[in-house]
């Protein structure tokens, strides 16, 4: 049985329509539902429309009440001049040393050395901890992360995503997870939901939706005139365009793609999971 079902959705801000669902969503128990799309594609707009933070028309079918649903928003913002203790422990009304469960939590983060800083003091990367922490000790059934590593430089985002991805490893709660940094996924979601333009383009499992859309593995290499020319012989697929994907759906493909890139010295990367190149695919197919 699904935790949520999504029959219809449509959000409207004045003569704009934000969100305009009419496939059937089911979030099933347990899942982990990568978000993805361009920007202004309506992806927090979902998001925030299932926790009830914006109004909508249509009909969600589920047994979850809004108060065993949390989210994790971009910008949350805390009195400056407050230390994080007070804040974390207002919230929860409770006090940390007291509290093993929400101990735990900041332990597990590394966050103990900023509980005496004050909210204005914390890094990009610490406020979004502090906020992870926050979401994460109301142990909800569903949780939303929308962009929870934007504005973070590339050691900070590995390290954080990598803690959420350690978090959840032996939990049983579902996650969907607004993001624009698609190898923050790859190795997270079974699941994809891609919005473009307010609608749904594709949903499903990560797997069967790059089978489908870009065969059984793909080879990716840098889009330059030399490489052009050397791989003109062999089939492609959609890509951005500093890249070229060259598919392979047989070992014999994967034998001939991978004698002539290492014969011309070309670097190359293998992959059956690889979330840009399927959101490119999938965006190529509707237009």
């Amino acid at each position: 049985m699904a935790l949520l079902s999504i029959e219809t959705l449509r959000v409207a801000y004045g003569n704009h329509v934000a969100l305009n669902i009419t496939e059937k969503i089911d979030i099933q128990p347990g899942d982990k539902i990568g978000i993805i799309g361009s920007n202004g594609a309506g992806k927090t707009t979902f998001a925030k429309s299932i926790c009830g933070l914006v109004n909508y028309t249509g009909k969600i079918n589920t047994q979850l009440k809004k108060c065993d649903i949390a989210i994790h928003l971009q910008d949350n913002q805390y009195i400056g001049r407050m230390p994080v203790k007070l804040i974390i422990e207002a919230i929860f009304n409770t006090t940390i040393s007291k509290n093993e469960k929400l101990l735990d939590i900041i332990r597990f983060f590394d966050f103990e050395p900023c509980l005496k800083k004050r909210f204005a003091q914390l890094s990009g990367g610490q406020k979004q901890k502090l906020t992870i922490i926050l979401v994460l000790m109301q142990n909800k059934p569903l949780t939303f992360f929308d962009e929870v590593t934007s504005g973070l430089d590339f050691e900070s985002r590995v390290k954080l995503v990598s803690k959420i991805q350690q978090w959840y490893r032996e939990k049983d709660g579902t996650v969907c997870i607004v993001s624009h940094y698609y190898d923050e996924l790859e190795k997270f979601v079974n699941k994809l939901l891609i919005i473009d333009n307010g609608r749904v383009i594709a949903f499903g499992d990560v797997d069967e939706l790059f089978k489908k859309l870009c065969g059984s593995v793909i080879y990716v290499i840098e889009n330059n005139e030399r490489n052009d020319k050397i791989t003109k012989i062999f089939k492609r697929i959609g890509a951005p365009s500093h890249l070229i994907a060259l598919p392979a759906n047989s070992k014999s493909d994967e034998t001939k793609l991978t004698e002539v890139l290492i014969k011309e010295g070309i670097n190359y990367k293998r992959s059956d999971k690889d979330i840009e190149i399927l959101f490119v695919n999938a965006i190529k197919e509707v237009s």
